[in-house]
């Protein structure tokens, strides 16, 4: 898939990996990109910064609290009114915070669901759109890699397993729409920290755990979802993990279909 003049919807896209998937949807030659996210200072200084690299209108920022229904609405809704079309979306935003477990669960879970469904109805076949390109973001807990967090590993799981459930073959050739996921490594994010934070609190140290997975930098996720963008297939998972070139998970098949 050819990125040029592209307009993407990003979540969670005012820091983080989402704010460098952004930075290389632009760098990739997109038209447009919406940075929504629930904080407003971070949200303009992206678009400040956006602005004078890559030179003003390609980049809107749009305030978003992706556990309000109505304010992801207006959220597509602003990005298609200034783009005139949507041809991804990369549903990003989550926490770690199984104190909340909730709130967690309505951001990770709900906040994917909410946008993957907007996603449909703006780019859907069956809705008269034209198609287009879904990134859910999950996380290697949502592949079986245990962290102190179960909550937030559940939610992880079911990003991973409602990705592909979109992508079943009889519902994918009615919407015509990529869905894929991303399942980062540890990576230099807030949630990074909230995953160390959980390891300390059953005394393992944090130096333990960094002395077995490489941090990474947003940056080298960013990549790899442009990767991914350009060359999965619909339903396929990927792990971009340790600074290392991105790959295709391949699940067993444990269920017999004949």
């Amino acid at each position: 898939m050819d990125l040029k003049d592209q307009v993407a919807l990003v979540t969670g896209a005012a820091q983080g990996i989402g704010l460098a998937t952004a930075k290389q949807l632009l760098k990739n030659g997109a038209k447009g990109v919406a940075i929504c996210d629930i904080d407003s200072t971070k949200g303009e200084a992206a678009i400040e910064g956006f602005n004078k690299e890559f030179g003003k209108g390609k980049t809107i920022f749009i305030k978003t609290d992706v556990t309000k229904q109505d304010n992801l609405e207006e959220a597509f809704k602003k990005t298609k009114d200034t783009f005139n079309t949507i041809d991804i979306v990369i549903n990003n935003a989550g926490i770690i915070d199984d104190a909340h477990w909730e709130r967690e669960l309505d951001i990770n879970v709900r906040g994917v669901v909410r946008g993957t469904q907007l996603a449909m109805d703006y780019m859907g076949k069956d809705k008269g759109g034209k198609g287009g390109t879904v990134v859910n973001i999950a996380s290697v807990a949502g592949l079986g890699l245990r962290s102190a967090s179960p909550v937030y590993d559940g939610s992880k799981y079911f990003v991973v397993g409602y990705s592909q459930a979109m992508a079943f073959a009889p519902l994918s050739a009615r919407h015509g729409v990529r869905v894929l996921t991303m399942c980062p490594g540890l990576t230099d994010t807030p949630i990074a920290d909230g995953v160390l934070a959980g390891y300390e609190e059953l005394d393992i140290k944090r130096e333990a755990i960094l002395s077995v997975f490489t941090m990474q930098k947003p940056d080298h996720v960013g990549e790899a979802i442009i990767h991914i963008i350009r060359e999965g297939e619909t339903g396929s998972v990927w792990v971009s993990d340790r600074s290392t070139a991105p790959y295709k998970v391949e699940f067993p098949e444990l269920v017999k279909s004949t």
